[in-house]
């Protein structure tokens, strides 16, 4: 697993009876990865991993690894409300062909440190596979800190990334000054990319390269390699979009925007609901402007087979 790139947190489409349609997300995936995205993140947050049971959890990521033929990284979201659920989500997208995980703490209960620990342990000692731990404590109220990684990532080589959410970018240099390169560390906000980078992170999970992949990856490669005044500019048309995806309803406006350009559909699953009235129209109104001014170097058109 090269923990490195732009990584969708891919978003799962619904047909119109809100079952899971595979043949989109297959395609979807195939587009993402040709647009320059290294691999895909299934079953998170964006991919509304909770509303999905454990049947349409592994079919999705058998659908994803077949999708793609070892061209780019599925990388699968363990996220349970139990230790033991999530040791068997691992070990089936282990089975399924996945190439790494990403662990997230459990999404209800709020553990201590000893607990949390043990959680994301006996995950790590249940795989063979290169894993990234999901640091998010706006969303979760879990919030690992760089001396707790530390700890992790001493005692499991398998632990490979983090993916870090907290939105303080000062939490990149820390981690780096604990482990140096040891880690690879990931933005997980869309909108702490660019100064993400520049703090030392290699990695995207990305939310908006779901509908706009080559311009995520521009972007990206503008900031790793340093190139300030193109990263700017692309940065200021994408901020809009950007921060959309740090918002409570950050599935339903990002699963919008996809649909607003063409790339899916906004149905998202109970309890969640699509956006309405002001927030409907001030989500189009960022799009419409966004398109109007749009790179050179968009991304390509997507096409279903």
């Amino acid at each position: 697993m090269k923990w490195t790139g732009v990584l969708p947190a891919i978003t799962t489409f619904f047909n119109e009876a809100y079952e899971v349609d595979h043949a989109f997300l297959a395609d979807h995936a195939r587009w993402l990865v040709e647009n320059g995205c290294t691999g895909i993140v299934a079953l998170g947050s964006l991919g509304e991993g909770a509303t999905l049971n454990a049947q349409e959890k592994n079919a999705v990521l058998k659908t994803f690894v077949t999708a793609l033929q070892g061209r780019a990284s599925v990388v699968a979201a363990i996220s349970a409300l139990s230790t033991p659920e999530a040791v068997q989500l691992a070990k089936e997208a282990e089975a399924a062909g996945c190439d790494a995980l990403m662990i997230l703490p459990p999404y209800v209960y709020k553990g201590d440190w000893r607990e949390m620990k043990t959680h994301i342990s006996t995950v790590l000692k249940a795989t063979r596979l290169s894993c990234m731990l999901y640091n998010n404590p706006v969303a979760y109220g879990t919030d690992f800190l760089p001396e707790q990684i530390a700890e992790l990532a001493g005692e499991h080589k398998n632990l490979a990334a983090v993916k870090e959410s907290s939105t303080d970018v000062r939490r990149v240099t820390a981690i780096r000054a604990l482990l140096g390169d040891r880690l690879a560390i990931f933005v997980g906000v869309d909108d702490a990319i660019i100064e993400g980078l520049a703090a030392g992170a290699v990695g995207w999970i990305a939310g908006l390269a779901d509908a706009l992949p080559r311009e995520s990856v521009d972007l990206f490669n503008y900031g790793i390699e340093g190139k300030k005044e193109k990263a700017a500019e692309l940065y200021r048309w994408f901020l809009p979009l950007l921060r959309l995806d740090t918002v409570p309803k950050f599935v339903q406006l990002i699963k919008q925007v996809q649909q607003e350009v063409g790339v899916g559909s906004a149905r998202v699953r109970g309890p969640r609901m699509e956006v309405t009235g002001a927030e409907l129209e001030y989500t189009r109104k960022i799009v419409r402007d966004a398109i109007r001014s749009r790179p050179a170097s968009a991304s390509t058109p997507f096409k279903r087979t």
